[in-house]
């Protein structure tokens, strides 16, 4: 028997299992906007930016990011497919096989990322309180504890998570956890003074925009596995834009705030220690537990992306991928990954570029007649993109590649398709 959570992502979520409300889709992206990652990236931003610039592509950066991650949600909720399912409807059933591996193979790094990630503070946290030589400060260990509770988590799927974890209590815990930080930050730091210092200059506004911008796209793969759930459009845009606007824009800023008043050399252990002073490591702990959902969602989306390409059980697909994305991580030292999250934003955008005008503009929202083959219009659209994004950073930086890549592969597809419709017409 298939349990609600373990649809076939080729087939649509019955009505009647499609239970989620905007409350639950403001915890889930609430939750998901929030992580040490995210911290991370805001102290990748600090050096080059400054705090004033940096808020302010933040701000812009997350606020495009999620109108577009938005309007993906709801061609989940349209149609009741996963992410990968929605591709079909766009590339053909036989284009969609590459952006699933593609998204598969970025879900597994990612995957192993977050429980690097969580090691990595644990393992700080442990030493700082129980000393150097204890078996809390054992990378071994906690890689093997996080990797284990980010499977089963995936394993039981997006419904219980949310319902029985995030919508329960996981919501309160970290907005605790935010609002203390915050209240630390202004309690110990000069903020006056940080928001009139500038930044050394070697980052770019535009950059700033490309690096924060593709957190918010990173999800764009991944969606509609959860979206699929919801009971309608309007809740699922509402509840994902709100949640996650807030969620990533309000600890981003903290990430970059901190690095500046306590970590100014922007390596992410000192922004780490940083945060292990505040609140006796609390906040940072709850961050951190909070960091297996991205782990979990992870996981459970590349068993998805999987399923689409093998006939197995999500749940058994999500063991397997949980039991990878574990070992990476016991033998993968973290590694900078500002080029992986500009290099995820070259696929995917102009991907989504396709996607949401094929959704919105061509197909105004309803089902394609069929979806066997290749869809050569959309597929060509999304290598001019991908090729526009990489020809943009290389020859103009100060511009940013990430838009003009997802409006140039849309409005290609756009003229592709209706100059093929006009060449059928008149067939």
């Amino acid at each position: 028997m298939t349990t609600p959570s373990h649809f076939s992502p080729d087939h649509p979520v019955p009505t009647s299992q499609r239970i989620f409300g905007f409350g639950d889709l403001f915890s889930l992206w609430f939750s998901l906007g929030i992580g040490l990652m995210v911290l991370q990236v805001g102290a990748m931003l600090a050096p080059g930016m400054g705090l004033a610039s940096a808020v302010l592509a933040i701000a812009l950066g997350t606020g495009v990011g999620v109108l577009l991650l938005g309007a993906a949600g709801v061609i989940g909720s349209d149609t009741g497919l996963s992410a990968m399912g929605t591709l079909r409807l766009s590339l053909g059933s036989h284009g969609a096989r590459l952006p699933a591996v593609l998204n598969l193979l970025q879900l597994v790094g990612w995957g192993a990322f977050e429980i690097i990630v969580m090691r990595d503070a644990a393992s700080l946290l442990g030493a700082r309180t129980f000393g150097e030589g204890s078996a809390w400060n054992s990378p071994m260990l906690w890689t093997l504890c996080f990797g284990a509770l980010a499977t089963l988590l995936a394993v039981s799927g997006p419904l219980a998570f949310v319902r029985k974890v995030l919508r329960t209590w996981g919501i309160w815990v970290l907005l605790g956890a935010c609002l203390w930080l915050t209240w630390n930050l202004f309690a110990k730091a000069d903020l006056a003074d940080l928001w009139q210092r500038a930044g050394d200059g070697s980052m770019s506004l535009a950059v700033g925009f490309d690096i924060v911008i593709a957190m918010p796209l990173s999800w764009l793969p991944l969606i509609a596995d959860y979206s699929r759930f919801a009971r309608s459009g309007k809740r699922v845009f509402g509840g994902t834009v709100l949640g996650y606007f807030i969620g990533n824009t309000w600890l981003m800023s903290l990430g970059v705030a901190y690095t500046l008043a306590f970590a100014p050399s922007g390596e992410a252990n000192a922004l780490l220690l940083a945060l292990a002073g505040a609140g006796l490591g609390i906040p940072l702990l709850l961050i951190l537990l909070d960091e297996s959902e991205k782990a979990f969602a992870d996981i459970h989306s590349a068993a998805v992306s999987t399923g689409v390409l093998v006939r197995l059980k999500v749940e058994h697909l999500a063991l397997a991928i949980g039991v990878l994305c574990t070992l990476i991580a016991l033998f993968a030292p973290l590694a900078q990954y500002e080029n992986f999250l500009l290099l995820i934003g070259s696929v995917f955008a102009p991907l989504f570029g396709v996607v949401l005008m094929d959704h919105y503009v061509i197909r105004h929202r309803r089902l394609p007649s069929q979806v066997d083959g290749l869809h050569w219009q959309a597929l060509l659209a999304w290598a001019v993109g991908v090729a526009a994004y990489h020809l943009i950073a290389a020859q103009a930086p100060d511009l940013g590649a990430t838009l003009p890549a997802l409006v140039l592969a849309g409005v290609l597809h756009a003229l592709l398709s209706f100059s093929r419709g006009r060449e059928t017409a008149r067939a």
